[in-house]
């Protein structure tokens, strides 16, 4: 596996590039993954497969890409027999290059798309053509939801027999961390609506403190808002401040959050939202987030976008609302607000979706099982 997203990076494609790498290692097959050197004030984890950590930072940059190229145009011939997993768009980029110097590695090809680098690919000519070209040599293609199978079918015809659907699933030391943390509520008889994602346009953190400010004043008086994620991009923090002035209740930044410790910040909310919305070409093609909050029995409202309604079912493990339907996004939130018991409806359901699925599955899809080898 060759990836730019991996620990301690924070986010879905991460978690997904590590979770493959721990499935396939159960599997049976013989682990090897790529990934972005340490920061030196960060040690490395316990990992139960084998970890290279390449002199790159994790951008997309042309540093980084060249890198890539190089160091799997000189282990080429090492790669003959193996499977070489490309979990995310950045080394994607690499072999793009490497198809045309006849350095590309041998083996099995295997890719995992998620959606907006389709977008970004398929609406270049010159990327499209290349792509199109590399991507015949993949064994499988991995997407993550049915409608990022779709927006690929619709840029790369031709191409679908080779499509497998591996959507995520929830963290494989979940259960470790606990699924309802007994912490006691430190929030008194306030309803907690809880976002756990970076602070981005397209997650649609300003969609949901707009929403809320239409409630009604009792409505307001009832409820706070926490948003759990760092790393803002285009000064939207500050757009998310001047959005929540005068908003008529609390609005908590809690900044990033440790895996280990975000259990006990689910069991103090009582409503996940996460209303992502278009932006520039970028789409949801999934969403963990929403399994996990999910799992900790929380209902979700959500934008009904992207792969979003097969994360979250409408009207059973939660509400969905069209993006720019603003008046029905504060519809689905004062039902929830004025209804515990169908909270805890959509929450039950929400256990139930977000275990149907595992790391496991994904990897036999995509993977199929490792190579018998006779005893020596």
């Amino acid at each position: 596996m060759v990836t730019l997203e991996f620990y301690p990076h924070r986010g879905g494609i991460a978690v997904y590039a590590a979770e493959m790498a721990n499935a396939a290692s159960r599997l049976g097959y013989d682990v090897e993954v790529w990934a972005p050197a340490l920061p030196a004030n960060i040690p490395e984890r316990s990992w139960p497969f084998r970890i290279r950590r390449l002199p790159i930072d994790g951008s997309h940059g042309l540093r980084n890409q060249w890198t890539i190229a190089r160091e799997l145009g000189s282990a080429s011939a090492d790669l003959q027999d193996a499977i070489l997993y490309i979990p995310e768009p950045g080394p994607l980029l690499s072999l793009l290059v490497l198809q045309f110097l006849d350095t590309l590695p041998g083996g099995r090809l295997v890719v995992t798309l998620h959606g907006s680098e389709i977008l970004k690919l398929g609406m270049r000519p010159l990327a499209t053509w290349s792509t199109r070209r590399l991507l015949r040599r993949a064994e499988a293609i991995g997407v993550v939801s049915n409608h990022t199978r779709q927006l690929f079918e619709e840029f790369f015809p031709g191409l679908s027999p080779k499509i497998v659907v591996t959507p995520g699933a929830l963290r494989s030391d979940f259960h470790s961390n606990g699924s309802r943390a007994p912490v006691p509520p430190d929030k008194g008889d306030k309803i907690v609506i809880l976002t756990v994602a970076r602070l981005h346009p397209r997650k649609g953190q300003i969609e949901v403190i707009e929403a809320l400010k239409a409630l009604p004043a009792a409505d307001r008086s009832r409820i706070e808002y926490w948003l759990v994620g760092g790393h803002s991009k285009e000064r939207y923090d500050e757009a998310l401040n001047a959005a929540g002035a005068g908003a008529g209740f609390p609005i908590k930044f809690l900044g990033d959050v440790a895996d280990e410790d975000l259990s006990r910040t689910y069991a103090r909310a009582d409503i996940f939202a996460m209303t992502s919305v278009p932006h520039k070409l970028s789409v949801e093609g999934y969403g963990l987030a929403y399994l996990e909050a999910g799992a900790h029995g929380l209902p979700v409202v959500a934008h009904a976008i992207g792969g979003v309604p097969e994360a979250v079912r409408d009207g059973g493990s939660g509400l969905l609302v069209r993006p720019g339907d603003r008046t029905g996004l504060t519809a689905a939130f004062a039902r929830l607000i004025g209804d515990s018991t169908l909270r805890k409806k959509l929450g039950d359901a929400g256990r139930a979706l977000a275990t149907c699925r595992t790391w496991s599955d994904n990897a036999s899809a995509l993977f199929g099982p490792p190579p018998q080898h006779p005893p020596s």
